[in-house]
């Protein structure tokens, strides 16, 4: 699967830094881009080739803004195996000191949790703020023998979380086929023995149903989706969400209890979002 990358520099406009980037952000979100990255510059968004259309940029209002001024660049980045990448520029996560997730070329800091990932696919583990707010949900919960959906895998990293905080059987279900082939490996690297690994979307989820659903994806599948994670879990069962901002939360909400589900906590982290609900 390949990408459109739209790199964005904000050169001049009296709008702050931040409150543009942000804004550009949840407008790109909206327009269908799936992953974004902070650069000193400005920010690199990514949309899957099959979506991309260039008038969608058109519809970005803060780009004709009076206030600030950006210049895009757009290119076709084609998959390819970026390890080399990430081992110069993927720095290792901890979280609350119980959790490290790092590269086997990292030092084991001798956490409670070691979770020993090797990215192979284009965007790795997505944004590491998020990955931080799931992993935070997930080590205040029981899942001891629960059953687990990990939904937009990635690499695997919450899955496999999950099978070493004790749940009995994990799925992890990505429509990327190179993030499916990399929670593989990255299972068996961590010796988990109860993830199954799908490649597909959340139509695999029919007849399917769980004690807990995790789901880190962006803002507009999310939305598009939480009916079917309402469908597919069990009697008192709970809901991660993440991959979206702070502005998405109304819709966020709104969607969820729509579906007859409960917000219970909310963690934040630069701007960042991870809502827990129940039904």
């Amino acid at each position: 699967m390949n990408y459109i990358g739209c790199f964005f520099t904000k050169n001049a406009g009296s709008l702050d830094t931040r409150i543009a980037l942000d804004i550009l952000v949840a407008e790109l979100g909206e327009a269908g881009f799936e992953s974004f990255t902070e650069n000193p510059g400005g920010l690199e968004a990514y949309i899957q080739k099959e979506h991309w259309d260039p008038t969608l940029l058109n519809d970005i209002q803060i780009l004709t803004s009076d206030e600030v001024d950006f210049s895009v660049e757009v290119k076709e980045i084609e998959q390819v195996n970026w390890n080399e990448e990430w081992e110069k520029n993927f720095e290792p996560i901890e979280v609350d000191d119980t959790v490290s997730i790092r590269a086997p070329f990292h030092k084991d800091p001798g956490l409670r949790y070691d979770i020993v990932i090797e990215p192979k696919m284009s965007f790795g583990t997505g944004h590491h703020e998020t990955t931080h707010l799931m992993i935070q949900h997930l080590i205040d919960m029981d899942i001891e023998g629960k059953k687990v959906l990990d939904m937009g895998c990635g690499t695997g990293i919450l899955a496999i979380f999950a099978e070493m905080k004790g749940a009995s059987q994990v799925d992890a279900i990505d429509i990327d086929s190179w993030c499916y082939e990399n929670s593989l490996e990255n299972a068996e690297r961590n010796n988990c023995r109860s993830i199954s690994v799908y490649e597909g979307d959340a139509s695999l989820l029919k007849h399917r149903q769980y004690d807990l659903i995790i789901a880190n994806i962006n803002r507009n599948i999310l939305l598009n989706d939480i009916s079917v994670y309402a469908t597919a879990m069990k009697e008192n069962a709970s809901l991660l969400l993440s991959g979206f901002y702070t502005e998405d939360i109304e819709k966020i909400n709104e969607e969820a209890v729509s579906n007859g589900l409960v917000l219970k906590k909310k963690l934040e982290r630069n701007n960042w979002v991870g809502l827990k609900y129940v039904n």
